[in-house]
């Protein structure tokens, strides 16, 4: 089922994600050859208890650590870990933290020093492919309307989308209905409607769009081990169009 919420709930998730938005703003003065992964994931975990807020991740299902972080052909779900980043990595930082019971989710790809053309291009590319799906994230219409542009920008730039890892509703809880991969036809699945709230979140390779996960059962990555990039936003649909929850995490 999937939970609507009312304009106030809506405000009050704001909140979660402007802690979110202000933690990637200062991770992203960090990030250098040589810092760990580790030391992002605990200054996250700290930031976001100073600000009054919970983080959500740790724990879930088992999961040891506050942040994934998710090196170069690492799409998701990585651990954090005291290996330096290199110069020319690329690191997905994913963080969800809850404030006052609302909860908000968002994932930034951070360039480690110099990195290549092709990475700054997936980068990039990444980037546009959650921007063009949220202009199409309004009431009326269909979340296929919603994942085919972005299925179609990618493509176009000769990337893929993986499709075995989902974007999914958010409220007081951090996954709820509906769940959806970022791929699509227009006019098809759910009906955007006021009062939805869902992450878009595509992840976009530089090969081909299988994956693996490790042994950990977590990790998950490329198949042909090209590199990966992700940018996440948690969305509202509003009677004004949508309302970007996360809105200042890049």
């Amino acid at each position: 089922m999937i939970i609507i919420k009312t304009p106030e709930e809506i405000q009050l998730m704001r909140k979660a994600g402007e802690i979110l938005a202000k933690c990637h703003q200062e991770i992203a003065k960090m990030i250098k050859p040589g810092l760990t992964t580790m030391v992002i994931n605990d200054f996250a975990e700290r930031f976001i208890q100073e600000q009054g807020a919970e983080q959500v991740v740790k724990g879930f299902k088992g999961y040891p650590f506050a942040t994934c972080t998710s090196v170069n052909d690492v799409i998701a779900h990585g651990f954090p870990n005291e290996e330096p980043l290199q110069n020319g990595d690329i690191v997905k930082v994913d963080i969800v933290c809850r404030y006052n019971g609302w909860c908000a989710d968002s994932c930034r790809t951070y360039p480690v020093g110099t990195i290549s053309p092709e990475a700054e291009r997936l980068i990039q590319v990444t980037k546009e492919c959650l921007l063009l799906g949220i202009e199409k994230a309004v009431a009326g219409n269909r979340m296929g309307d919603v994942m085919h542009v972005v299925q179609k920008h990618a493509e176009g730039a000769g990337f893929s989308v993986v499709r075995d890892l989902v974007g999914h509703g958010i409220g007081r809880s951090m996954h709820e209905e509906p769940t959806f991969p970022h791929v699509g036809k227009p006019g098809r699945g759910v009906r955007l409607q006021e009062g939805m709230v869902f992450t878009i979140e595509p992840m976009i390779n530089a090969g081909k769009h299988e994956m693996f996960i490790e042994l950990d059962g977590w990790t998950a990555r490329t198949y042909d081990g090209s590199l990966s990039a992700q940018f996440e936003h948690t969305v509202a649909i509003t009677k004004d169009g949508p309302l970007v929850i996360t809105d200042g995490i890049f």
